[in-house]
């Protein structure tokens, strides 16, 4: 719905930052991603997400096995149907997960203004980073990474992904989801500091995303995280990230700082950068950084 009035209302590229898949239908997801991709002129990209097997099956009542090889055929399924609606061809995907042989003419909305809008899938883990690389059009990174996770095992697992795909990353869309704690006065830098510490926590009790804090030497702190998600205790897990993690994992300081920090861990890798923070960033805050960061990259 926000992309619908974003698309309306500006001139912007507009996308899902991300859109969870398994909760859907590669038909439900390719009605919607048409709709959005016509009625924007063909400036809609479609960034998916398996989302972890507990909110897959007890939040959305929806099957979960085998991700990695199901988001690869849900991406497939998906771009069968949006090409039968394109060309006209016979809609006839079987796979292990879905099935889609039937399409009326009916039914058929036809090819959307801009073509095929392109597809970036979420990750965090080696095998559904590879898997990016190889049925999709760009990655979004998840929030919760660090430089050295991002280049030491996230590229390189994104690289075999490129290689399956004969493609290079000059080929592909680098879009780099970053946490950031500013704000305009001490009190405000304050709550999202803590804020983000609550959002990171939350993110490091999920034994899926364990890789990140092991690439910084802090594996053990998953376990005891989710230790106190099970017993109900949320309020005390963002004591255990610490300073130095959250430096890590966020960018931390001014405005000018967090342009700096993000030229720094990203201008070498990523295409694009999205601020994911868990608070609304004041927005001569965000207007800063913007401008820092475009006074410090080459144009492309």
């Amino acid at each position: 719905m926000p992309l619908v009035l974003a698309a309306e209302h500006s001139g912007l590229e507009i996308g899902t930052g991300l859109a969870i898949a398994f909760a859907r239908t590669p038909m439900t997801v390719a009605n919607l991603a048409r709709d959005l991709q016509h009625f924007s002129n063909g400036r809609f990209w479609l960034g998916l997400g398996s989302q972890i097997k507990p909110h897959i099956e007890a939040r959305y009542s929806m099957p979960w096995s085998k991700p990695v090889t199901r988001m690869k055929e849900f991406v497939q399924a998906l771009r069968a149907i949006l090409t039968s609606w394109s060309t006209n061809e016979k809609l006839d995907f079987r796979g292990e997960f879905y099935t889609h042989t039937l399409m009326p003419p009916i039914f058929n909305p036809g090819p959307p203004n801009g073509g095929m809008p392109p597809i970036y899938l979420g990750g965090v883990g080696p095998k559904m980073t590879e898997a990016a690389g190889e049925v999709a059009d760009g990655m979004l990174v998840h929030p919760f990474h660090t430089e050295r996770s991002l280049r030491e095992v996230m590229m390189p697992n994104l690289g075999k992904g490129l290689a399956a795909s004969e493609r290079q990353l000059s080929d592909f869309t680098l879009c780099a989801q970053v946490l950031v704690v500013t704000g305009k006065d001490e009190a405000g830098f304050e709550s999202a500091r803590m804020m983000t510490r609550n959002q990171i926590a939350f993110y490091a009790s999920t034994p899926a995303y364990r890789s990140v804090l092991e690439s910084e030497g802090r594996g053990e702190l998953q376990p005891e995280l989710r230790r106190l998600t099970k017993e109900g205790r949320w309020h005390e897990m963002a004591g255990l990230i610490d300073d130095e993690l959250l430096s890590r994992i966020a960018a931390v300081g001014t405005p000018n700082e967090i342009a700096d920090i993000l030229d720094a861990r990203y201008g070498s890798l990523a295409g694009r950068l999205a601020f994911a923070s868990p608070f609304p960033i004041p927005q001569e805050c965000a207007s800063e950084i913007i401008s820092g960061l475009r006074g410090r990259m080459e144009p492309t």
